[in-house]
């Protein structure tokens, strides 16, 4: 039994929202104050007060729409799936029929009727009938515990009746083994009563104690364990980490230490019929090691044999849980602005082996696209280097635009344009990449006309048409070509491809050939190029100087410097390289350098300088 669907109605930041979720892990993702902790909340509201009470809401969790005043009821729709018959017998007043053909349970909870103080009364009922009452004893089959941000775990830890680890002690005790214990304390504290020390603090403290009250008054003292059966030992018991007590220990592995007490505990409980666990950023005691460690056991969590399945919750800030987590677990959110919405990436059908290479290619730097408000995406390194500068040129600061930049490593868009657009995460994305020209004969062949730089866009018809690979193949043997400006060019078939891709959000973006040829048709560009490459190679830059003044115009000039930087005989110069000592001769205002405009327009599209279009 696993909760399978969540439905949030006008709770804060969320007018409505639809959460699938899988049994086992579900890593939540998203930037701040997009509506992770109202579904952490949404999922209390149920699942809380085994341990803690529930989370009381009041008429300020109303959502509020932007401008607007609010109103109505909060509403909260659980569904759960995959009861077993035992399951379905304690859950018989919720049962409705499910979609794949079974039986699920249907849970409700309206929040509305505000009192004096504000505070929201809650109805809880189940199936399809109002009327239907959720029972003490359903409640009690959801079992449910909530780990919040920033908690000391050694508090949890601590011995107490109500302690974790006192639960899970009587939780794997039976009557054989508390009738031992109980005989092996009592033997003990027998045995302690003879040794001298014992025996003359207990004969001091009787003889002052009958001397200030006297023999009447006087009580019966005896000195010995204060845990001296199994109910007192369990709430006095700790643990012990490398020698030292629970709280000299660090606070991050006093977080794990906990968890997988917790997880014990859920685990061998036999009482419930759903097992839950909320944790709610938990990297932020963890360095990125630990975090990956965790994230890993917890996807790899297998129900064994005497234990019960446990679904897990988690939020995170973290691009290491992101990067890490399988995609089936992530459940994401963004804020289009207008509302926040969630995606699931698991909806995304992938294009054969596209799939797997995201999940190869989302490191920890990828993998902030998850969190990101916008992206540009670059084909690599030199790109990575220069746009931030380029950038700053036309004014304006990607970071105070929320702005990601990330390199997808050579022509990989296509695995991580599924997850963004009018279907998915809608944020704007630019994509930068090179137009790479082939021969229009080449391409003519493939069903695709030579057409103007600023007007490629093509059917998808065609675009589907096109064997990226083989046409890739087929280029290597082609003349490279050297465009002018003005010039009617026909974009590579991977760009076509890319440009097929476009919706309201996603747009492709590229110049005449590649990133560094279209810099240096610019006169004052190959001027600071020169002499960002003097800084590296300064021999090669003189020689270069000479061969561009040369050359009669743009395009040759053009010409004359990328292929004696790029495409010499031998020792090339790294492209990486030249972009970084570049950006940083950039950096300075006073040096003349224009950008080129379709680097513009993509940076004006990603920082959202002109209006997005309506879907």
């Amino acid at each position: 039994m696993h909760l399978a669907k969540l439905v949030i109605k006008n709770f804060r930041k969320l007018k409505h929202a639809e959460l699938s979720f899988q049994a086992g892990l579900n890593v939540l993702v998203g930037g701040n104050n997009v509506g992770k902790t109202a579904v952490v909340d949404a999922l209390r509201a149920l699942l809380a007060g085994y341990d803690e009470p529930y989370p009381r809401l009041s008429e300020d969790d109303v959502h509020r729409p932007n401008g607007g005043t609010p109103s109505g009821d909060i509403v909260f729709e659980y569904v759960f799936a995959g009861l077993s018959l035992d399951d379905e017998a304690d859950f018989l007043a919720a049962l409705v029929p499910g979609v794949s053909g079974g039986l699920d349970a249907h849970i409700k909870i309206r929040y509305s009727e505000a009192d004096k103080a504000g505070r929201l009364r809650a109805k809880r009922w189940c199936g399809e009938n109002e009327d239907m009452g959720l029972t003490a004893d359903m409640m009690e089959n959801l079992r449910g515990v909530y780990l919040p941000p920033l908690r000391d775990a050694s508090q949890g830890l601590k011995p107490g009746r109500t302690s974790q680890l006192a639960r899970l002690l009587q939780l794997l005790a039976d009557d054989t083994g508390i009738d031992g214990i109980n005989q092996a304390l009592r033997e003990l504290d027998s045995k302690l009563k003879v040794h001298l020390p014992i025996v003359n603090t207990h004969e001091a403290i009787n003889i002052r104690h009958k001397t200030m009250l006297g023999p009447q008054l006087a009580q019966l003292l005896e000195v010995g364990l204060s845990a001296s059966d199994f109910k007192s030992l369990k709430s006095r018991l700790s643990l012990l980490v490398d020698s030292f007590e629970i709280e000299q220990n660090g606070l991050g592995f006093n977080n794990l230490v906990y968890m997988a007490v917790v997880l014990s505990e859920l685990t061998k409980n036999p009482d419930a019929c759903y097992r839950g666990l909320i944790v709610e950023e938990p990297e932020a005691h963890l360095h990125p090691q630990l975090q990956a460690v965790l994230l890993q056991y917890l996807q790899s969590i297998q129900v064994i044999e005497g234990e019960k399945p446990v679904q897990l919750f988690v939020t995170s800030h973290s691009p290491n849980f992101a990067s890490i987590a399988d995609l089936n677990s992530l459940v994401c959110f963004v804020d289009t602005g207008a509302a926040v919405e969630t995606f699931l990436p698991r909806s995304i059908v992938f294009n054969k082996g596209k799939r797997e290479k995201l999940e190869r290619y989302l490191d920890v730097t990828r993998a902030e696209l998850f969190f990101a408000r916008r992206v540009i995406f670059v084909e690599g390194a030199a790109e990575l280097m220069m746009v931030s500068a380029l950038a700053k040129r036309i004014g304006c600061d990607l970071r105070q635009h929320g702005v990601s930049l990330i390199s997808v490593e050579g022509l990989n868009f296509d695995s991580f344009l599924p997850l963004f657009g009018n279907t998915a995460l809608k944020i704007p994305v630019a994509v930068l990449t090179d137009a790479d020209p082939v021969p229009p004969k080449a391409e003519s062949q493939a069903g695709i006309d030579a057409v103007p730089v600023a007007s490629v866009s093509l059917p998808a018809s065609v675009i589907g048409s096109v064997d990226v690979s083989e046409q890739e193949e087929d280029d290597d043997d082609t003349e490279p070509l050297y465009p002018a400006p003005g010039d009617v060019i026909t974009v590579s078939a991977n760009t076509a491809k890319m440009k097929g891709c476009e919706d309201a959000y996603v747009k492709v973006f590229h110049g005449l050939k590649t990133f560094e040829y279209d810099l240096a048709l610019e006169a004052t560009n190959r001027t600071a190029m020169l002499k960002a490459l003097a800084e590296l190679h300064p021999k090669i830059a003189k020689s270069l100087a000479v061969a561009v003044d040369g050359e009669v115009d743009d395009a040759a000039k053009a010409k004359a410097l990328f292929c004696g930087m790029f495409e010499r005989p031998r020792n090339n110069i790294q492209k990486g390289s030249f972009a970084q000592a570049l950006a940083q001769f950039i950096s300075d205002d006073k040096v003349p350098f224009t950008v080129p405009a379709y680097i513009q327009a993509a940076i004006n599209h990603a920082c959202q300088l002109t209006a997005l279009p309506k879907p």
